[in-house]
């Protein structure tokens, strides 16, 4: 298949074996005093390694490669970690093979679902365009299994008044890197915050800290299919935007958004303020 693949330029490389280390999927090996890309199907196409290099020896190509296979990386993995396989690992433990950002781990015991949305007439319903008025959104209902352990008296009254004083931050619909149309209305005089998927979740007080005065866009790079970068620029590019924020996990398959977010903000020409807000997976601000 013709997909996105690292290169490595030997003549570059000093043979550090920084990229090596990078390398989650254990798809690259020093040969020779060289860092070499051992198979096709070990590469995840995500560039982890292309910041680790002091030499810009490794870059992107587009070239005809197996896809990438995460059952053959976690069976290297193993057997380069001395032959331990998942059924191995206690399931608390944190994994050592495969994507280290999509390793299982606990954050709290349960969470409350949210209350479904109403239904809307014509086309997609989801991907309806429509901006929002940042009003607060309703309370969701508390599971019935939580209902043995009573609030204290006054906690319903001070729950409200929390929602209250924590308004919905989100400028508009919809909110997905995929689904929001390249020039509209809300974009103009505002700042633009790229976030991953998960950092809402993993930070309470994201809509408050990062959200507010922006327009938020999301988007999963080892999820979602193809590039972000066009999409990006054509948006910065078409808009009065005045910054642009990336809100990023600390895995290392977040890297793909800000790579994206940053050779999108080159390639529309214009010179705005660029950050990049990193998170633990604990919702701490790390960088």
């Amino acid at each position: 298949m013709l997909r996105k693949i690292i290169h490595i330029d030997e003549d570059k490389c000093t043979g550090c074996g920084l990229c090596v280390d990078a390398c989650h999927e254990g798809a690259i090996a020093m040969v020779d005093g060289k860092a070499r890309l051992m198979r096709d199907d070990y590469c995840d196409g995500l560039g982890d390694c292309l910041p680790a290099c002091p030499t810009d020896a490794i870059s992107f190509v587009e070239r005809e490669a197996a896809p990438y296979d995460e059952a053959a990386v976690a069976a290297h993995l193993a057997a380069r970690n001395g032959g331990a396989t998942a059924c191995s690992v206690p399931a608390a433990a944190e994994h050592r093979s495969g994507c280290p950002g999509s390793a299982a781990r606990t954050l709290i015991d349960d969470a409350p679902k949210p209350a479904p949305s109403p239904a809307h007439q014509g086309g997609c319903p989801g991907s309806r365009s429509r901006s929002l008025n940042g009003a607060p959104a309703p309370a969701a209902p508390v599971p019935a299994a939580r209902t043995a352990a009573p609030a204290a008296a006054g906690a319903t009254d001070a729950l409200s008044a929390v929602a209250a004083a924590l308004p919905n931050r989100l400028a508009q619909w919809p909110c997905q890197i995929k689904l929001v149309p390249v020039q509209a209305p809300y974009y103009q005089g505002r700042g633009l915050l790229i976030a991953a998927d998960c950092t809402a979740f993993a930070c309470a007080s994201f809509h408050e800290r990062f959200m507010s005065g922006n327009v938020t866009i999301i988007g999963c790079p080892k999820l979602d299919e193809g590039s972000y970068t066009d999409k990006l620029a054509a948006i910065i590019a078409a808009n009065d935007i005045t910054s642009v924020t990336v809100a990023r996990m600390e895995v290392p398959c977040c890297g793909g958004l800000e790579r994206a977010a940053a050779e999108a903000c080159a390639q529309s020409g214009k010179d705005i303020p660029f950050e990049v807000v990193t998170f633990a997976v604990n919702g701490d601000v790390i960088d």
